[in-house]
Order: structure tokens, then sequence, then C-alpha cells
């Protein structure tokens, strides 16, 4: 019996205890709740995504957002296309 107490340890028997030990790779993972990433049109309450960067309303044609453009060195505030 005196054998298996001062025997080292099998390459098997290593890894085991790393895995006991190991943390998450990243840390510990934070648990956060489920958010929707839309918004409502203030005018008439339909949605709209956040991300689609829209700037009128689909429905009613409220604008969220008044963009003017100026004449840049590259974009010209009539007709880009030419």
């Amino acid at each position: 019996m005196e054998e298996q107490v001062n025997k080292p340890l099998s390459y098997l028997e290593k890894l085991k205890l790393k895995t006991t030990s190991q943390q998450h790779y990243g840390g510990v993972s934070k648990t956060e709740e489920a958010t929707v990433g839309a918004r409502t049109c203030i005018n008439c309450g339909a949605g709209r995504a956040k991300e689609d960067g829209l700037t009128k309303c689909g429905y009613c044609g409220f604008e969220f957002l008044t963009v003017k453009l100026s004449d840049g060195l590259h974009i010209k505030k009539e007709d880009n296309s030419k």
C-alpha cells in the first residue's frame, strides 16, 4: 500500500487535476437581461430598428432626423451619381 501513496501521478491524473483548477477563458461570464434594440415613432407609435439608420418613419412619414447635404470635396448636394 505504501507503493501507491508514493507513486507519481500519471498523465491522465495530472490532466484531471488541471481541469478542476482551470478557470473559464475570458473570465467569469456575466448574466444580462435580454433587450430589444427597437424604438417607436414619436408620431404614430410604429416600431423601427435602431441600427437601420432610418431618417423617416415608414408608416406616417415623420422625420426623425433632418439631414441637409452641403458641397464637399467629392459629394455634391444636388446629384452625386454623375
